[in-house]
């Protein structure tokens, strides 16, 4: 059942579905007639605007809980305010300046990444969402710290600062200078290189027989390479910051939905795939409720916005979850201005 267009409503219709919406918006709970009639300034009965609430039900954009007498705007009532009634609120100076603040944080850029996202969370009372750019670690140097006779911590320092550690167990039959002959080796001959660009250079090397390791040294080169290219696979595209703040005044009384939205973030994948599906085009996004199969339990809403690199080309996403209740008109120019940002940053 598609949404009538808003230029079908009456002009009494429409400003009883506004009153609704803005009252559910701001409280989270259904809105009655009596409260429209003594705040809407339209010199209207409850009655009568019973009966408008009535047909904008029929129409499927007003819904009432079986608990109250009241409305709440269903989920294409709020697609249909979000495209063509709602007035969007620019972010005030000082939003703007918390967000480019954090964004300039320094260290790698996924922290950079992770802090404007948290930024993001902040003054939206969301969870802040971000699609980290895929790209690969250039390698600077490695080295291995000794733990017990079976195992090392490898370090892996990156061309961008960023430093990473793994626990790698060691073949056996290694000693302290078969540790520094093959860290010796990673640094000086795979230096500037990707993880992937490395295992290819290794492999070559070991089949030509020009690498001066050892068979214990060759296998802890190997190893270490296999660790941190398995992880790197493994590792979450998606950074969320902020799931406290989903947990309001007004979402203690629905703690199954909250339940259920956290089930869903902890299903990264599924949320990067929406992210993802954002990548397309300029234009912000927003998934509304059960629009989206992954939200049909949890009623949620994703507000997301890509964002460009270097010549232009997008290199993540950006946005923001939280209940079908968000300020819609306040939250999407913020993502807007987080996205925007972020590409100030990647460039």
């Amino acid at each position: 059942m598609m949404s009538p267009p808003v230029t079908e409503l009456t002009d009494r219709a429409r400003q009883i579905f506004r009153a609704v919406v803005d009252g559910y918006l701001a409280s989270g709970a259904p809105v009655g007639s009596k409260t429209i009639a003594a705040a809407a300034g339209l010199n209207l009965s409850p009655a009568s605007i019973r009966g408008v609430m009535g047909e904008l039900e029929a129409l499927g954009l007003l819904a009432s809980p079986h608990t109250s007498a009241g409305r709440v705007p269903t989920d294409r009532g709020l697609r249909l305010f979000v495209d063509g009634m709602m007035q969007a609120a620019e972010p005030s100076a000082e939003e703007r300046a918390q967000i480019e603040q954090r964004s300039r944080s320094g260290g790698p850029v996924e922290e950079a990444l992770a802090a404007t996202t948290a930024a993001l969370s902040g003054l939206s009372a969301c969870a802040g969402l971000v699609l980290v750019p895929k790209r690969e670690l250039r390698l600077r140097s490695i080295g291995f710290v000794p733990l017990s006779p079976g195992q090392a911590l490898a370090v892996l320092v990156a061309e961008d600062g960023s430093v990473e550690n793994r626990v790698v167990d060691l073949p056996a039959g290694i000693d302290a200078s078969a540790l520094v002959a093959a860290a010796n080796y990673m640094s000086q001959r795979l230096g500037g290189l990707t993880l992937g660009e490395a295992r290819v250079r290794v492999e070559q090397e070991l089949a030509a027989g020009r690498a001066a390791l050892d068979d214990v040294g060759r296998a802890l080169v190997e190893r270490g390479l296999a660790v941190w290219s398995e992880d790197g696979d493994r590792r979450p595209v998606l950074i969320v910051r902020g799931q406290g703040r989903l947990i309001d005044a007004a979402a203690a009384a629905d703690l199954d939905r909250v339940r259920d939205l956290l089930d869903d973030l902890e299903g990264k994948q599924e949320i990067a795939a929406l992210l993802d599906s954002a990548r397309a085009g300029d234009a912000t996004r927003i998934f509304i409720g059960a629009e989206n199969k992954l939200f049909a339990l949890s009623g949620s809403s994703v507000i997301a916005r890509p964002f460009r690199g270097p010549g232009g080309q997008v290199v993540g996403v950006v946005g923001v979850i939280g209940p079908t209740r968000l300020n819609y008109a306040r939250i999407v120019p913020m993502v807007d201005f987080t996205a925007a940002t972020l590409a100030r940053l990647m460039g």
